[in-house]
C-alpha cells in the first residue's frame, strides 16, 4: 500500500514556565514510551500555557495539521495536558481526519495544582458573568426608558 507520510506526534504541556521540570518528566514519559514500542515520533511538542486555553499557538498549529490530514497519530500522557474540557470533542475530530490521540494515562503526569487553578479561573468567569448578568438587570429595572 502507500506510505503513510503523516507524522506521529507527542504533545507535552503544563500551565507554567515553574513547571520546567514537570514538562521535561512527561518528554521523557512519552520518550520512553515511544522507544519501548518502536514508534519514532516525527515531533515533540512541548507546551507552556493553561488547558483552559484554546489559543496556544503550538496546539493551534497542530489542530490546523490534524485539519489538513497531516498528522497519523498523537500521544499525550493524560487527557488534561491537551485541552482540559472537550477532549472528547477533540478526540472525534482528530478521528474524522483519521488521526488518533492516543492517552497513555499516566495521572503521575497532570498537576493537581493545575486542576485547582483552572477550576478557580473557571468560577472567577462564571462569577464575573454573574455579577455582570446582576447590574444588567439592575440597569434595566432602574432605566425609566426601559419601563413598559
Amino acid at each position: 500500500g502507500p506510505i503513510d507520510k503523516r507524522k506521529i506526534v507527542a504533545y507535552a504541556r503544563v500551565s507554567s514556565n515553574g513547571q520546567k521540570d514537570d514538562l521535561k518528566d512527561q518528554v521523557a514519559f512519552l520518550r520512553q514510551f515511544l522507544n519501548a514500542r518502536g514508534i519514532i515520533a516525527d515531533e515533540y511538542i512541548s507546551d507552556i500555557g493553561s488547558g483552559l486555553n484554546y489559543k496556544r499557538p503550538k496546539w493551534l498549529k497542530l489542530i490546523k495539521d490534524i485539519d489538513a490530514n497531516q498528522i497519523k497519530e498523537i500521544y499525550v500522557t493524560y487527557e488534561d495536558r491537551f485541552i482540559r474540557f472537550g477532549f472528547k470533542f477533540f478526540q472525534e475530530f482528530c478521528a474524522w481526519h483519521d488521526c488518533k490521540i492516543i492517552v497513555l494515562n499516566n495521572e503521575d503526569t497532570s498537576p493537581d495544582k493545575e486542576l485547582v487553578e483552572d477550576l478557580i479561573s473557571v468560577i472567577h468567569v462564571f462569577s464575573c458573568r454573574l455579577y455582570g448578568l446582576r447590574r444588567y438587570k439592575n440597569k434595566i429595572k432602574n432605566d425609566p426608558n426601559l419601563k413598559e
